[in-house]
């Protein structure tokens, strides 16, 4: 599983870098934003307020949409919440499955620092590969949270790769059909096995925990700890679905 050490930032820089990302047109680069606000902090004392303009002047030219800039901006910009994805707009032609696909992309997007693009093939992934193997979507979505943080080329050390970080020498009759090995680095397949996967083991045991504890390869950890990341998760999209399938005010 990969787990990224979480962004830090101090509470000053991170007010300055929302205040310039509200100009248009703006751009600007973190590692020129935090020189500005160590200039900016060392000469508080002596220059004030026109220490922070200038500051704030010398960030001016670079972008705030690139993806390191997200991540030093932390959850005080993205916050990893439910409540995150907002009221929902979209269009009126837009279908229940549409509108919820579309929550739980930029939900996912938000709370993850992934490109909506890239989610938004994930989830349609995610749920093409539920209606074929009978598996909720959302807890092939919350395995992938848990196991790889939707990173497409994840890779473990011991062998498991891609989104559902399978395990190729386990499941290599599955991967045969797709061209092998290397066919765990496509998205879609990787889902797709992963699903297959999940549904054996529901079949096999009766029970999802005990299927997600085995998924993991830690079948007789008795605290089932796996599942449990996994079931807060998709609580979490859960609430998203519900909110998503609600009648929508003209």
């Amino acid at each position: 599983m990969i787990r990224p050490a979480a962004p830090q930032q101090s509470i000053l820089i991170e007010g300055l870098i929302a205040a310039l990302s509200r100009k248009p047109n703006m751009k600007l680069r973190l590692p020129l934003v935090v020189r500005a606000y160590g200039a900016v902090k060392a000469g508080l004392a002596l220059i004030g307020v026109a220490a922070i303009c200038s500051g704030a002047f010398i960030a001016w030219q670079y972008d705030f949409s690139m993806p390191a800039f997200r991540q030093a901006a932390g959850e005080m910009l993205f916050p990893p919440s439910v409540e995150a994805a907002g009221p929902i707009q979209g269009s009126e032609a837009e279908s229940p499955l549409e509108r919820e696909q579309r929550v739980v992309t930029e939900y996912i997007a938000k709370r993850y620092r992934v490109a909506d693009t890239a989610v938004s093939g994930f989830v349609a992934a995610a749920y093409r590969a539920g209606d074929q193997h009978n598996v909720d979507p959302l807890l092939i979505l919350a395995v992938m949270a848990v196991e790889s943080r939707y990173n497409p080329v994840a890779e473990s050390g011991v062998g498991a790769k891609g989104l559902m970080q399978v395990m190729p020498k386990f499941h290599l009759d599955k991967l045969a059909a797709h061209g092998g090995e290397p066919a765990l680095l496509d998205p879609e397949v990787n889902i797709l096995i992963g699903a297959r996967i999940l549904r054996e083991y529901q079949r096999r045991l009766g029970d999802t925990e005990a299927a997600l504890q085995m998924y993991a390869g830690a079948l007789d950890e008795p605290t089932a700890q796996y599942a449990a990341k996994v079931f807060a998760e998709k609580a979490r999209l859960d609430a998203l679905r519900k909110l998503a399938r609600k009648p929508q005010s003209v």
